[in-house]
């Protein structure tokens, strides 16, 4: 079968290798003509993953069979178009995936569903000062549908909300954006299947985040299992069923970002996607549920591989694990160690990098600075921590003085 996938960067990489391995012919789009995944698929399209009717006329000359994507947002809608122009097999309806694609529908939803989420204002670009005045500062403003934390600040007046505006629109297709207040919390992230309108919960993971102010939530790794589920497995687990019966989720993967803090879990934002953080290659080594061979065979029609998750408890997988996000400081990058033989140490799983030398590493502002990801396990916390501390003592990311540039985030 012919399988559209919207993406080509390493994140969709192993969805188009699966894919392929499984017979399927897979066609690419991206706005990138030198897109990683582009160059393992049968067919690519220069298209952005943003336009929805380029996709279309993509899936109508290669006559898809299905559509799909991982690991970023936006394209989720554009999936969703795809198929309900095409007549291909979706696994949520276009109202869906506008809603967890666009946070002025996602919020509106948290707040009519009783959903626990911080105070918000939605706000034009000749905001009145009044519509920020009840709120309590510093606030974060963000775009209302992008993502990969681009045009994410953390401001501390109103002043400088209207300094940093037009930036914040820069990314986005909207003409107003989100302000809410800044809640002081550690952040989990949710990871499951929907099947049958029933969620099957596979794991939660601590997200950990860089804030380089006014710059904040750039997220550097996910640690599994969370420190917060012994306490608040049964309180995360009921709050994730609410999110999926709100917002009309009947089938495919969800990821959740929640917020815990002194005044109990706030939920951050939601997306019915797999992770960005490579989740398609974790989730299945923490679970044994091969989460995308479900994703590829569901937008193909094929349901019967989400029947695994009937046998899934949660409780029984606890082996330790992180996935490392890699970032350095602003450089001109002269020379990398080969990762290749990163991935013989102990506990290492899987690793990559996404700069190549005579790549110009910026200011770390958002997910487009990370240069590669490690994911290691271990078979405790302390033999997970020697390997991470392992793999960093090897890690170098040198700059044209010779200088290691490669920030250590463990």
């Amino acid at each position: 079968m012919k399988l559209m996938i919207l993406g080509g960067s390493n994140v969709q990489l192993n969805a188009v290798k699966r894919a392929k391995e499984k017979g399927h012919t897979v066609v690419v789009c991206d706005y990138y003509e030198d897109a990683p995944a582009k160059k393992l698929a049968d067919y690519s399209e220069l298209a952005s993953t943003f336009d929805v009717e380029a996709c279309i006329e993509a899936a109508k000359r290669h006559a898809a069979d299905g559509v799909m994507t991982l690991g970023t947002d936006q394209p989720v809608y554009t999936a969703a178009r795809v198929a309900a122009e095409c007549g291909l097999p979706s696994l949520i309806t276009v109202e869906t995936a506008r809603a967890a694609t666009n946070k002025k529908v996602m919020k509106g939803i948290f707040k009519n569903n009783c959903i626990p989420s911080v105070n918000y204002r939605i706000i034009g670009l000749d905001f009145c000062d009044s519509e920020l005045e009840d709120m309590s500062f510093p606030v974060v403003v963000k775009p209302l549908d992008s993502q990969g934390q681009r045009g994410v600040y953390k401001l501390d007046s109103i002043e400088a909300v209207r300094t940093v505006f037009s930036d914040i629109l820069s990314f986005s297709r909207e003409k107003e954006i989100l302000a809410e207040e800044y809640y002081p919390s550690d952040e989990i992230t949710v990871s499951g299947w929907v099947h049958g309108s029933m969620l099957h919960l596979l794991t939660v993971t601590d997200r950990i985040c860089y804030n380089n102010y006014p710059h904040i939530g750039i997220c550097t790794a996910h640690n599994f299992p969370s420190r917060f589920l012994p306490e608040y497995h049964d309180e995360i687990t009921r709050l994730s069923e609410r999110i999926v019966q709100a917002f009309s989720i009947h089938e495919g993967p969800v990821y959740f970002q929640m917020l815990m803090g002194d005044r109990g879990i706030m939920v951050n934002e939601i997306a019915c996607r797999i992770g960005g953080a490579y989740e398609d290659l974790f989730i299945p080594l923490v679970t044994g549920i091969d989460i995308l061979d479900i994703l590829i065979e569901a937008s193909l029609g094929d349901s019967c591989a989400a029947a695994a998750l009937e046998q899934y408890r949660q409780s029984e997988h606890n082996r330790p694990l992180t996935v490392q996000l890699l970032f350095a400081s602003p450089c001109t990058i002269r020379s990398m160690n080969d990762m290749e033989s990163l991935k013989r140490l102990p506990g290492v799983v899987e690793a990559g990098y996404n700069f190549k030398p005579g790549h110009s590493v910026r200011s770390i502002e958002n997910a487009t600075a990370r240069a590669g990801f490690v994911i290691v396990t271990g078979e405790n916390h302390a033999d997970l921590r020697e390997n991470v501390g392992r793999i960093y003592d090897c890690l170098e990311i040198s700059d044209e003085t010779g200088v290691n540039r490669i920030l250590n985030s463990y």
